[in-house]
């Protein structure tokens, strides 16, 4: 089964030069880390495409070459195989990046291939369900070496004849104990796939924005380029991580927290593997769960894990695996009916417990979509130690364009944040958001930022792409960086600081 490999053990933590940072982390220095470490060596933004021509007659895809990977998370020792296809045939070159800070470059090479002989390979037919699924042969493998760090893997596919590019994306994880656990929201980067054109999840070969059961969607086929808004050239073949994710990760790694990095699939299998962090990041677009994933995380809870949703939208849409988890289909909504009732066709879907805000501490709701301020509602709140904010203080646009709200009624969950939401500037829609923090059972705690836009607070690595809908996030703000140091200090050192 895809994921279902065992872990590997990695090599002890390695010390090294802790890199500085103007915010404040509080008393002590820093732990240093692996990250550290990897992060020291040098980067390249060769990673970079600089040649993305989309195909004008499936404007999700560039046709020229494109590619998928054999699974979305591999271990030290598994072998991974990738799968391409040329059109026109050409040969092309595979080079593997591992992302991260790298002194601002945002990756480094790590292997490279090529060239290799590339063929076109026809689309696969329409399956049960609507499903899309490729049978290209491997066109290379490759052994994860043991000295590869827990990371997202980025590979650029260059075609030799015409120089076009896309990439491929997998996940390296690991079972070393680690500060930090960052779970990819892959799941639901599949689910708005419309590769090779309108075959999403949201396509049911009626509307394009279909929000019902019985359609089905996979991972054995390339990423197209993202399509729900704006123009984002490098998702073409990278899902959603180059843009609501990377910039998350590449500060994160620039202030050298050790962290290790996970799949929604990783999430899905291996309940205890989330025991070896102190804190469960849930970051950007984290949409589509499984039951187990809701059950395996609201353990880890409460085994002391404390969770923190930089995410907006998340835990929306409950999915369930076949039996080779290659391919998922939408079964139902972790939410109340009535708790997302813009969406008229998901009346069709199961509304039952768990629902998501249980877990969360606020979920998605009526009206789902739109914008606002973050605004101060508890300045004296651990949260804001540091910022210098005061009740009413906002931060504009940070929220959107799906949040949170909703709250639930958990014993100590308080609100930091709150506002009125609106479709554009100046115009309200009716929807309300609420950031959230409720306290766990053995001193740890849940974060909710309600937003999936949180992460263009803190950093823009090279490459990244604004996003401009309903309303528009205004780049790293150092009161959005120092509350999540404040967030996920307070994981590694424990309520108690």
């Amino acid at each position: 089964m895809w994921n279902d490999l065992p872990l590997t053990r990695r090599e002890s933590l390695v010390g090294m030069a802790a890199l500085g940072t103007s915010l404040v982390w509080g008393s002590e220095t820093p732990p240093r880390s692996r990250i550290r470490q990897e992060n020291a060596k040098p980067g390249s933004r060769d990673w970079l495409l600089t040649n993305t021509q989309v195909d004008p007659k499936a404007t999700n895809r560039v046709r020229g070459i494109e590619g998928y990977c054999s699974h979305r998370s591999v271990a030290a020792g598994d072998t991974l195989t990738f799968h391409v296809s040329t059109n026109p045939p050409s040969a092309f070159r595979l080079d593997i990046y591992r992302m991260g800070y790298y002194g601002g470059s945002g990756g480094r090479r790590m292997y490279q291939f090529g060239p290799l002989p590339g063929k076109t390979y026809d689309d696969p037919p329409i399956g049960p369900k609507r499903r899309r699924e490729c049978t290209w042969p491997a066109v290379a493998e490759l052994k994860i070496p043991a000295d590869w760090l827990s990371g997202v893997y980025l590979g650029k596919l260059t075609a030799e004849s015409s120089g076009l590019q896309s990439y491929v994306i997998f996940i390296v994880r690991d079972d070393r104990p680690v500060d930090l656990l960052f779970q990819c929201s892959d799941n639901t980067w599949q689910a708005y796939n419309r590769w090779p054109q309108q075959f999403s999840l949201y396509d049911d070969g009626k509307t394009s924005w279909y929000w019902g059961g019985n359609v089905q969607v996979g991972f054995r086929r390339p990423y197209g380029k993202y399509f729900n808004f704006g123009d984002f050239p490098l998702s073409s073949g990278s899902g959603e991580f180059l843009l609501w994710e990377f910039p998350f990760v590449y500060w994160l790694e620039s202030h050298g927290y050790e962290v290790s990095y996970i799949s929604n699939t990783d999430t899905h299998l291996n309940a205890k593997g989330l025991l070896r962090a102190k804190g469960f990041l849930s970051v950007g677009h984290d949409e589509y769960w499984t039951i187990e994933m809701f059950r395996n995380v609201s353990a880890a809870r409460d085994a002391g894990v404390s969770l923190g949703f930089f995410s907006g939208n998340a835990v929306c849409g409950r999915i369930v695996f076949d039996e080779t988890l290659t391919h998922f289909e939408r079964v139902g909504v972790f939410g109340p009916p009535g708790g997302t009732r813009e969406f008229q066709s998901m009346k069709s879907l199961r509304h039952e417990r768990p629902y998501a805000h249980e877990l969360i501490g606020a979920h998605s709701t009526g009206v789902v979509t739109g914008g606002a301020d973050w605004v101060c509602q508890l300045p004296e709140h651990w949260l804001y130690a540091n910022t210098g904010m005061k009740k009413g203080d906002a931060i504009p646009g940070l929220i959107g364009w799906e949040w949170h709200g909703d709250p639930a009624p958990i014993p100590g969950l308080e609100i930091v944040a709150s506002g009125p939401t609106q479709s554009a500037p100046g115009k309200p829609n009716g929807g309300t958001y609420t950031a959230t923090v409720y306290p766990g059972p053995k001193g740890n705690f849940v974060f909710n930022a309600s937003t999936i836009w949180w992460a263009d607070g803190l950093a823009e690595p090279p490459g990244y792409v604004r996003p401009k809908v309903y309303t528009e996030p205004k780049g790293p703000d150092p009161r959005v960086q120092q509350m999540t140091h404040n967030v996920l200090t307070r994981m590694i050192r424990g309520a108690k600081q």
